[in-house]
C-alpha cells in the first residue's frame, strides 16, 4: 500500500475534528487515516510536535471512552503508534491520563487496561546483557516514573520532588469492599514481561510485595490469584538472589502459618509449582525445605483422612481435593524441572503418586479390589464385565455422588502424569536398572486398567507404554536421523573388513550385505528365555498380566483406550522381540475388528487425550501391530490365524485413506514372510491361496493410478518383498511362473515412471539380491533392467544414483542376470558407469569399482578399454584408503587374470608413475604384475632393476611399493629378499626410508618365514632402524590374516622386543598399535599382561598400554571378546582414575572407542563409567594458569584437551546409549559447555541438533538455560585489533548458534513459542531478540537447513 499523501503533522490536525463527529463510521475511519499516518512517519517525525501530539493523546483518550466497541478498537491500534513517534517528554504524562481513565461510556472497562498493554509492547523488548536502545530507555523512565507507582500505590524510586507527585490509590491495591482489577494484573505481566530485564531491585521488591498481598484478600477472585501466580513467576526470572530467597522466606512462612486455610494452602502450592518449572535451575536448592510441604497434603495420613470423611460424609471435601490436585501437579513440576534436587524425594513421590492414582472415593474398597482383581481373570471375562457394569449401576443408585459431581479423576489423572514425569526423567540408567519402576509403579497401573474415566484410563495406558519403551530403549541400537538410510558402501565395508581382516581371504570382501527388507524374518523367529535380571526381565514377568488387561480393554473400552492399548501392546513386542505366543489368539479377533473398523467414526466427542483419537489412527496402530506380530514371533503362533489376517489386512490395503492403506501394505509385507519359506516350510499348499490374494492387492496399488504416490510406492516395495520371498526354492515357491513374470514386468513398467522409479529400483534390487541361485530370470528382462539402472546414474538426485548402482552390483553379483547380459549390453552398461569412476564420490566409487570387477569377469574384452584405463589412472592418483583401495585392487586383480591388462600397465607406468602417491600407484602395479603374469608387458625383474638403478627418490619410492604389493601377493613362491628393502633404511632421503619400511611389511605379511625373523632382528639396533622395523611389523599384523604361514611362532619374541622398542619417545605411537595388534592374535596371552601396565609406576609405560589397548578394539574377533569381556570394565575403570592427565584424556578415547566396537560390554556398565565422564568434562581452576607472553598475560587450560575427548565421548555415549545416562546430567554438561572454549562449544550444539530428536522433551525444558547461554555469545564483541583467526572462530561459533536455534524452534514450536509457558520465557525473549538483530544471518540460516532437508 502506498503511503498517505498526508503523512505530516498537518494532516493529523485535520484529522482530529473528525474524531468528534457523532457518526461513528466517520470516527473509525479517521482512526484508521490516522493510524495510517502514524505508521507512515517516521520514529521522529513528531517529537518537535508537542501541541499536535498532546491534541492527539487528549482525542484518543476520548474515543478510547466511545460508545462503539470497532472505534475503541481502532483508537487502541492508534496509541501503539503513536507511543513509538510522540516525544519522550510526552510518554510519562501519557501513561499518566490512560491509568487514571475512567470509561463512562463503555461497557468494557479493560480498554484503559488494553491500551496500557498496548504502550508497553509498542517499545523493542529489552534482551538481557544487551544495550537498551534509546527509545525503550526513555520508556522504562516513563514507566519507572508514573506506570509502578501507579500500580503499587506509592512512589518506588524518586525522580526529583519537584516533578514526582505522590500517586493515587494503586491499581493492584484493594481498598474497602472493592476487589482487586483482573486488568491491572494483565499489565503488570506485560510490564514484566516487556520490561523485566531493565527493572531495579527496588521496582522488583515493590511489584513482589504488592503481588502477594493480591494473594491475601478475601474478595480476591480466583481468576485474579490465578494471574497472580503468574506474575510473580514471570517476575521471579528476574529477581536477584537476594529477592527470591526473601521470597521463599515468605513462602515458607505462610506455609507454617497455623490456621492456614485449604485454599490458601492451594494457592502457595500452586505458587511453589510455577515457579519450579520458571526458574528450575535457581529453584531447585529450595526444594529440600519446600518439598515437605507439597507432599503433606498427599501422605499416607492424609490419604486415610479423606476416605474417611468422605465414608462419614458422603461426599468428598471438593477445596481438599484441589489442594491434593494443585500438589500432585507441582510435584510433577518438581520432578520434571528440578530432576537432579527431587532425588532425595524420590521414594516419597512414588509412593505419594501411587497412593493417589487410585484415588476414586467414588468406589469402595471391595469394588475397587474386584477391579484389580479381573486382571488375572482369564477364564470368566465375559461375565465378570457385566458384574462391574451392574455394580456400577447399583452403586449409582445407592444415592453415592454422581460422576458430574465426583472431580477425584483430576487426582488421578495427575497423579498419573506424576509417576510419568518420574518414568521419563528417572529411568536412564537409574530407576529403571534398579528395578524400582517395574516392582513398585508397573504393577499399580495395571491394577488401574479399569479406571472408570476415559483420561485417566488414557493417561495410565501412556505411562505405562512410556515405561515400556524406555525398557526397549535400553537395549536398542544407536540412534539415528530419520531419512539416514542411505546405505554406505565405506563404512559398512570396512565394518566387515575389520572382522574378516585376520581371516586371510578378500573373495568375499565386498559381497552384497543383505538386504534388510527382504531379509528380515527369512527365519522364523525362535522364542528365547528372557535375561535373569534386568529391565527386560522384569518386564517379562508383568508382561503375561499387562497383556491380559489390555485384551479386556481391546473387547469393551472406547476408541481412544483401544487405540491406547494396541500401542502399548506394540512396544511390549518391541521390547521383548515377541512375547504374545501365549496370548496371540486372544487378541486377534479384537485386533482384526480395529483394522475393519468403519471409516469416519472418531472420539471427537472425548476430551483431553482422547480427542487424538480416529478410527484411521486405530487402524493404522493395528496395522502395525500386526507387523510387528508377525516379525517377531514364529509362523506357527500366526499360522492359525492367517485365514482372518490376510482377508482384514488386503481390504484395508484399499482403503480410501492413504496412511491406513500404506500401513496395511507394511503388515502385507510382514504377512509374505509368514506366508514364504523357509518360515513357511512344509505348509506351503495351503497357504498359496492367501498369497496369490497378497499377490493380486498389491498388483493392484501397484498399478493403480488413482492411488496416492506414497501407497503405489509402498505396493512396488511391497510386490519386491514378494518377488524375492515367492519364488524363492522354485520347486514349493508361493509364486508361479506367470505370476513371476507379469510382476517383474511390472517393476520395470514402474522403474520407467519418475515418481514409483526409487521404489521400483529398490524392488528389483531385492528381487535380484535373494535370488542367487535362481535360473528363472529371463534374459530380456534383465538386459532391459540393466540398462534402465544404468540410465538412472545419470540424474541428479543422488539417492536414486546410489540406489541404482546397489542394484547393479547385485545384479552383476547374480549369476544367472550377469550371464544374460550380452556384449551389446554390457558395452552399453560400461559406457554409463565410467562417468561414476571418479574421485568426486568415494562411496559411489568403490560400488562403481565392485560392479566393474563382476563385468570384468563377465565379459572383458568389452569393458576394459581406453575409457576405463583412463578413468582408473585418474583416480589412482588421489589419495585413496580403505574400502576404496581394497575394491580398486579387486577390479585390478580381474583385469589382469583376464589377460587384459597390458594396455592398463602401459598407462600407469606411462601417464601415471610417480605424479600419484607411491603406495598407492604402487599397490595397483603390483597387484596387475602378479594377477596379469606376463600378459601385462613388465616383470617384477624390472622394478628390481629400476630401484637399483634409479636416481630419483620418486621412482624408488614407487618400485619398491610395487616390490612389497608383489612380494605379499607372492607369498612365500616371491624371489625378493628382506635384504632389497632394509638396505634403503639408512638412506639420507625423507621419503624413501619410510617406504622400504613399508614394502617390507607388506612383503612379509606374504612371507612371514622369511623375513619376520630379519625385521625383529632390526629391531634391536637403536635409532631410525629400530622406528623402521616397528612400522615393518605395524604393515605386517594388519595383514597377518593373509599371510600363507603362522605368526604364532613368533608372538612372545615379537611381544618382548616390541616392549623394549616402545619405551623409546619417537617409538610409542606406532610400538602401541603394533602391541594392540599383536594382542589381538593371542589375547589370553598378552590382555593380561597389559592390564598388569596398566599399574605400572611409570607413566609412560600406563600411556603405552592404554594406547595399545585402543588398538585393539576396532581390529578383533569374538575369540578376543571373550577374553576382553571379563577385563575391560576393571581396565577403563584403572586408566580412568588414573593420576596422569595426559593418561586420563587417552583412556577417555578408549572408552569412546569400545563404545563404538563393544556396546554389548559397555552398556550395562554405564552407571559406573559415565560419572567417571562427566568429572573430567567440568572446568578444573588449578588446571588453569596464567603464561606472561611479552607484556601480555595469557590463560592457558591445561585440562582443555581433556574436556574436549570427555565431551567427545559423552557425544558418542549419547547416541549409543542415551537411554542409560540420565538426561539431567547429560544436559547440565551440555549447556556448561556451552559457555567453555570454541571446540567444547561446537560439540555442545551438536549435541544439541541430535538431542532435539532424541529427547525434545527434556530439551524444550532446558530451553531458557540454552537461550542464556546463546544470547552471551551472540553478544559478544571482539576487540578492534583482534587477529583475523579470532574473527572467523567468533563468526563461525555465532552461525553454529543461529543454526541451533533456528533448529530448536522449528522442531520445539509449543515449546520455543510458548506465549503461556512461563518455562518458556527467556526463550521467547532471545528469538525476538535474534529475529531482529540477526535478521538476514537467520534467513541464511534457515534457508540452509531447508536445503539440507530436502
Amino acid at each position: 500500500m502506498a503511503p498517505p499523501s498526508n503523512a505530516t503533522p498537518a494532516g493529523i490536525l485535520t484529522l482530529l475534528p473528525k474524531l468528534s463527529d457523532a457518526d461513528a463510521d466517520i470516527r473509525y475511519m479517521s482512526l484508521n487515516d490516522l493510524d495510517s499516518i502514524l505508521r507512515a512517519g517516521g520514529t521522529s517525525f513528531l517529537w518537535n510536535e508537542y501541541n499536535t501530539c498532546a491534541k492527539t493523546v487528549e482525542c484518543l483518550l476520548k474515543a478510547l471512552d466511545d460508545t462503539n466497541g470497532e472505534v475503541q478498537n481502532q483508537a487502541i491500534k492508534c496509541i501503539g503508534s503513536l507511543t513509538m513517534r510522540a516525544p519522550p517528554e510526552l510518554l510519562a504524562p501519557m501513561i499518566e491520563k490512560l491509568s487514571n481513565l475512567k470509561t463512562t461510556n463503555s461497557v468494557d472497562n479493560s480498554i484503559p487496561a488494553t491500551a496500557l498493554r498496548v504502550f508497553i509492547t509498542s517499545f523493542p523488548r529489552p534482551a538481557i546483557g544487551v544495550q537498551p536502545t534509546k527509545s525503550t530507555q526513555e520508556a522504562y523512565v516513563a514507566i519507572s516514573k508514573v506506570l509502578i507507582p501507579r500500580l503499587v500505590g506509592y512512589v518506588v524510586i524518586s525522580y526529583g520532588a519537584k516533578t514526582q507527585v505522590p500517586p493515587p490509590h494503586g491499581m493492584l491495591e484493594v481498598q474497602g469492599d472493592n476487589t482487586i482489577d483482573n486488568d491491572a494484573i494483565d499489565v503488570l505481566i506485560e510490564l514484566i514481561r516487556c520490561f523485566g530485564s531493565m527493572l531495579q531491585d527496588a521496582e522488583k521488591k515493590a511489584l513482589q510485595n504488592s503481588t502477594l498481598t493480591i494473594f491475601d484478600h478475601e474478595r480476591t477472585s480466583t481468576i485474579a490469584k490465578k494471574k497472580a501466580v503468574s506474575a510473580i513467576s514471570l517476575l521471579a526470572i528476574y529477581l536477584s538472589d537476594g529477592l527470591l530467597s526473601a521470597l521463599v522466606s515468605s513462602i515458607l512462612e505462610s506455609f507454617r502459618k497455623s490456621h492456614l486455610t485449604a485454599a490458601q494452602r492451594r494457592l502457595l502450592i500452586t505458587m511453589v509449582g510455577s515457579l519450579g518449572r520458571t526458574v528450575p535451575q535457581r529453584f531447585g536448592p529450595y526444594l529440600k525445605t519446600l518439598t515437605p510441604f507439597i507432599l503433606s497434603p498427599l501422605s499416607e495420613q492424609a490419604y486415610r483422612e479423606a476416605l474417611e470423611d468422605t465414608a462419614e460424609s458422603g461426599t468428598a471435601d471438593s477445596e481438599a481435593d484441589e489442594v491434593r490436585e494443585a500438589a500432585l501437579l507441582a510435584l510433577e513440576g518438581f520432578l520434571l524441572s528440578c530432576s537432579s534436587d527431587m532425588r532425595p524425594y524420590t521414594d516419597e513421590a512414588i509412593q505419594a503418586a501411587l497412593r493417589f492414582v487410585a484415588y476414586d472415593p467414588n468406589v469402595t474398597g471391595e469394588e475397587d479390589e474386584e477391579m484389580s482383581g479381573t486382571q488375572d481373570d482369564t477364564d470368566d471375562e465375559t461375565e465378570a464385565d457385566t458384574d462391574d457394569m451392574n455394580d456400577d449401576e447399583d452403586f449409582e443408585e445407592e444415592g453415592a455422588m454422581s460422576d458430574n459431581d465426583d472431580a477425584s479423576w483430576k487426582i488421578r489423572r495427575c497423579a498419573a502424569k506424576a509417576l510419568y514425569a518420574i518414568i521419563s526423567t528417572r529411568s536412564n540408567g537409574d530407576l529403571l536398572e534398579s528395578g524400582v519402576l517395574y516392582e513398585k509403579i508397573a504393577p499399580v497401573l495395571v491394577t488401574r486398567f479399569q479406571e472408570r474415566e476415559e483420561n485417566v484410563r488414557l493417561e495410565i495406558l501412556i505411562t505405562l507404554t512410556a515405561l515400556v519403551r524406555k525398557t526397549s530403549d535400553s537395549t536398542t541400537t544407536p540412534f539415528s536421523f530419520a531419512g539416514e538410510t542411505e546405505f554406505d558402501l565405506t563404512s559398512a565395508v570396512e565394518a566387515r573388513s575389520r572382522k574378516r581382516r585376520r581371516l586371510g581371504s578378500d573373495a568375499t570382501l565386498f559381497d552384497s550385505p543383505v538386504n534388510s527388507t527382504s531379509m528380515a524374518g527369512f527365519q522364523s523367529p525362535q522364542a528365547s528365555a528372557p535375561p535373569r535380571s534386568g529391565p527386560k526381565a522384569d518386564l517379562a514377568r508383568l508382561s503375561s498380566t499387562i497383556i491380559r488387561g489390555v485384551s479386556r480393554l481391546l473387547k469393551q473400552s472406547t476408541l481412544a483406550t483401544k487405540q491406547s492399548g494396541i500401542v502399548l501392546l506394540r512396544e511390549i513386542v518391541t521390547a521383548q522381540h515377541g512375547g504374545l505366543s501365549e496370548h496371540f489368539a486372544k487378541i486377534a479377533v479384537p485386533l482384526i475388528e480395529a483394522v475393519k473398523s468403519p471409516a469416519g467414526f472418531s472420539a471427537s466427542h472425548s476430551i483431553g487425550t482422547a480427542a487424538s483419537a480416529t478410527s484411521g489412527k486405530l487402524r493404522i496402530e493395528a496395522l502395525q501391530l500386526i507387523s510387528v506380530v508377525c516379525d517377531n514371533h514364529s509362523s506357527t503362533i500366526i499360522a492359525p490365524l492367517i485365514p482372518t489376517l490376510v482377508p482384514a489386512v488386503a481390504a484395508a490395503v484399499n482403503d480410501k485413506y492413504f496412511k491406513v492403506s500404506g500401513e496395511a501394505l507394511m503388515a502385507v509385507e510382514s504377512l509374505i514372510k509368514v506366508l514364504t519359506p523357509p518360515r513357511s516350510a512344509g505348509t506351503e499348499p495351503k497357504n498359496r491361496q492367501f498369497v496369490e490374494k497378497l499377490y493380486n492387492v498389491i498388483l493392484e496399488r501397484a498399478l493403480a493410478t488413482d492411488a496416492d504416490v506414497e501407497v503405489r510406492q509402498r505396493a512396488i516395495h511391497a510386490l519386491g518383498v514378494l518377488l524375492a520371498r515367492g519364488s524363492e526354492l522354485s520347486d514349493v515357491g508361493a509364486l508361479s511362473e506367470s505370476q513371476n513374470a507379469k510382476a517383474t514386468v511390472v517393476l520395470l513398467d514402474r522403474l520407467r515412471n519418475e515418481t514409483t522409479r526409487l521404489s521400483a529400483v529398490r524392488a528389483i534390487d531385492m528381487y535380484l539380491a535373494s535370488n542367487q541361485d535362481h535360473i528363472n530370470i529371463q534374459k530380456g528382462w534383465t538386459r532391459e533392467v540393466a540398462l534402465e539402472l544404468g540410465a538412472q546414474l545419470r540424474k541428479a538426485n543422488r539417492g536414486l544414483r546410489a540406489a541404482s548402482l546397489a542394484a547393479l552390483r547385485d545384479l552383476a553379483a547374480n549369476a544367472a542376470a550377469l550371464s544374460s547380459l550380452d556384449g551389446k549390453t554390457v558395452q552399453a552398461l560400461t559406457g554409463m558407469l565410467i562417468p561414476l569412476v571418479s574421485p568426486k564420490d568415494l562411496n559411489l566409487l568403490g560400488m562403481t569399482l565392485v560392479v566393474f570387477a563382476k563385468l570384468v569377469r563377465h565379459s572383458p574384452v568389452e569393458v576394459v578399454d581406453r575409457r576405463l584405463n583412463a578413468s582408473i589412472c585418474e583416480i589412482v592418483v588421489t589419495p585413496l584408503g580403505g574400502a576404496v583401495l581394497e575394491a580398486l585392487l579387486v577390479l585390478l586383480r580381474a583385469i589382469g587374470e583376464q589377460n587384459v591388462g597390458q594396455p592398463l600397465m602401459q598407462s600407469l607406468l606411462q601417464d601415471v608413475g610417480v605424479n600419484g602417491d607411491p603406495n598407492i600407484v604402487g599397490k595397483a602395479i603390483g597387484t596387475l604384475v602378479v594377477s596379469g603374469g606376463s600378459t601385462v608387458g613388465v616383470k617384477l625383474e624390472d622394478f628390481v632393476t629400476e630401484l637399483q638403478s634409479a636416481l630419483d627418490d620418486k621412482r624408488k619410492c614407487l618400485a619398491l611399493s610395487v616390490l612389497g604389493e608383489a612380494g605379499f601377493r607372492l607369498g612365500s613362491s616371491s624371489p625378493l629378499e628382506p635384504r632389497l628393502f632394509t638396505k634403503y633404511f639408512s638412506s639420507k632421503s625423507q621419503s624413501l626410508p619410510r617406504a622400504a619400511a613399508t614394502a617390507l611389511g607388506r612383503a612379509g605379511a606374504g612371507d612371514i618365514n622369511a623375513y619376520l625373523p630379519v625385521i625383529l632382528k632390526t629391531t634391536d639396533k637403536a635409532g631410525s632402524s629400530q622406528y623402521l622395523s616397528l612400522h615393518a611389523i605395524k604393515e605386517i599384523l594388519q595383514f597377518s590374516g593373509q599371510a600363507r604361514s603362522d605368526i604364532s611362532l613368533y608372538t612372545q619374541q615379537m611381544w618382548d622386543k616390541l616392549l623394549a622398542a616402545s619405551q623409546a619417545e619417537d617409538n610409542k605411537a606406532v610400538g602401541a598399535e603394533c602391541i594392540g595388534r599383536l594382542t589381538v592374535i593371542e589375547p589370553k596371552t598378552f590382555l593380561p599382561a597389559l592390564q598388569k601396565h596398566l599399574q605400572d609406576a611409570s607413566t609412560s609405560v600406563k600411556g603405552m598400554a592404554i594406547q595399545a589397548i585402543r588398538f585393539t578394539l576396532s581390529d578383533s574377533d569374538e575369540d578376543f571378546d571373550e577374553v576382553l569381556r571379563p577385563m575391560l570394565i576393571p581396565m577403563l575403570n584403572l586408566m580412568l582414575n588414573d593420576n596422569d592427565l595426559e593418561n586420563r584424556r587417552l583412556a577417555l578415547g578408549v572408552l569412546n572407542s569400545a563404545t563404538h566396537n563393544k556396546s554389548d560390554m559397555i552398556l550395562p556398565n554405564l552407571k559406573d563409567l559415565v560419572p567417571l565422564v562427566i568429572k573430567e568434562s567440568t572446568v578444573k581452576p588449578e588446571l588453569v594458569r596464567e603464561v606472561q607472553m611479552g607484556p601480555f598475560k595469557h590463560k592457558v587450560d591445561d585440562g582443555l584437551d581433556v574436556r574436549k575427548s570427555a565431551y567427545e565421548t559423552l557425544y558418542t555415549l549419547m547416541e549409543a546409549a542415551y537411554s542409560r545416562i540420565s538426561p539431567v546430567d547429560l544436559f547440565d554438561r551440555i549447556i556448561a559447555g556451552l559457555g567453555d572454549e570454541h571446540e567444547i562449544k561446537v560439540l555442545s550444539n551438536l549435541m544439541l541438533t541430535k538431542l532435539v530428536h532424541i529427547d525434545p522433551e527434556e530439551t524444550g525444558r532446558r530451553l531458557d538455560a540454552i537461550a542464556e547461554r546463546y544470547r552471551s555469545i551472540l553478544a559478544f564483541k571482539p576487540k578492534e585489533n583482534a587477529v583475523k583467526q579470532e574473527v572467523e572462530k567468533l563468526n563461525e561459533a555465532n552461525k553454529g548458534v543461529l543454526k541451533v536455534t533456528q533448529l530448536l524452534q522449528n522442531i520445539l514450536p509449543s515449546n520455543a513459542s510458548a506465549a503461556n509457558n512461563l518455562q518458556g520465557e527467556k526463550w521467547k525473549g532471545y528469538w525476538d531478540w535474534v529475529g531482529k538483530d540477526f535478521k538476514s544471518q537467520l534467513a541464511g540460516v534457515e534457508q540452509e537447513l531447508r536445503s539440507q532437508a530436502a
